[in-house]
């Protein structure tokens, strides 16, 4: 029976995967239905069953995510390009679209971003998205390193959550700014309170790139630091690594105790990179999550 479920779930999941790699094609129920090896006549039924959503309507907002993604990034595509690439005949259609999804104009969204109601818009895509069973770790998939200390440069969040992508987009500028691509410059996050703390504005984590560039102390945006070196235990979590907390809760709840190993006076934290294919073409994202040790 486990069996099955697996088969039933890694099913579902290849037409995530198709419909997030293939948000220009056609996603229609003959399409996906063929990736999923199930009938069109049930499919539409199994999804909705399965992420609580229906299939048009995950499209949909896969498609209006990216399209929010490229307007956020300022990335020189004009409205126009991204409305074509989002689906729609016009880009006043897609104006409507957005507003009514987001709050704001493309304009003004490009603009100044306005992240609350970004999230509270895309979060039936995420939960969508973790509705699967989660990975289950085993002890082996946890190794421990000697990890040399890391000079990194850090952009502080503080408070709320809802609020957490307008210090990602500060960080993505100041660190386009500098010339600290994340194929050349590590990136980090230092997770110092918990993902949903009771008190929202208790939230607090780092944003962090691996530098020595000398950063000013009167920096109004960056401040340097160091990672400090020292043995850690890690665990590597492909692909969804949006939420790590589940890693985390792995490695506290079952490695921790079994290991006989103490933590060390350091937050968890992780490394984001790209899982380069062996063609050069950028294949999944990768998190590899620190848990330090004494």
């Amino acid at each position: 029976m486990k069996a099955a479920l697996q088969n039933y779930q890694a099913r579902m999941q290849r037409v995530l995967d198709y419909i997030d790699q293939h948000l220009d094609g056609d996603l229609d129920l003959d399409t996906l239905s063929g990736i999923a090896a199930f009938s069109k006549f049930h499919f539409h039924r199994q999804f909705m069953a399965t992420f609580e959503v229906s299939v048009h309507r995950y499209v949909q907002l896969a498609r209006m995510k990216r399209a929010s993604d490229r307007l956020a990034s300022k990335d020189g595509q004009s409205i126009t390009e991204i409305a074509m690439d989002a689906g729609y005949d016009s880009p006043d259609a897609f104006a409507r679209a957005f507003r009514q999804r987001l709050g704001q104009s493309p304009s003004s969204f490009r603009k100044s971003p306005d992240w609350a109601p970004w999230l509270a818009a895309f979060g039936p895509l995420k939960s969508a998205r973790s509705k699967l069973m989660e990975k289950t770790y085993t002890y082996d998939d946890v190794t421990i390193r000697d990890v040399p200390p890391t000079p990194v440069a850090i952009l502080e969040h503080r408070g709320d959550r809802a609020r957490l992508n307008e210090t990602i987009e500060t960080f993505i500028r100041w660190r386009k700014t500098a010339g600290l691509s994340p194929e050349t410059s590590p990136t980090f996050n230092i997770f110092r309170s918990e993902r949903t703390p009771a008190n929202p504005d208790d939230y607090s984590m780092d944003l962090c790139v691996g530098t020595d560039l000398p950063i000013a102390a009167h920096n109004a945006v960056m401040k340097a630091g160091t990672i400090p070196g020292g043995r850690c235990a890690v665990l590597r979590v492909d692909g969804a690594s949006h939420n790590l907390e589940p890693a985390a809760l792995y490695l506290y709840r079952d490695w921790l105790p079994a290991s006989g190993e103490e933590a060390r006076d350091f937050p968890i934290y992780c490394r984001r990179y790209i899982n380069f294919q062996a063609d050069g073409a950028a294949g999944d994202l990768v998190a590899e999550l620190f848990l330090p040790l004494k």
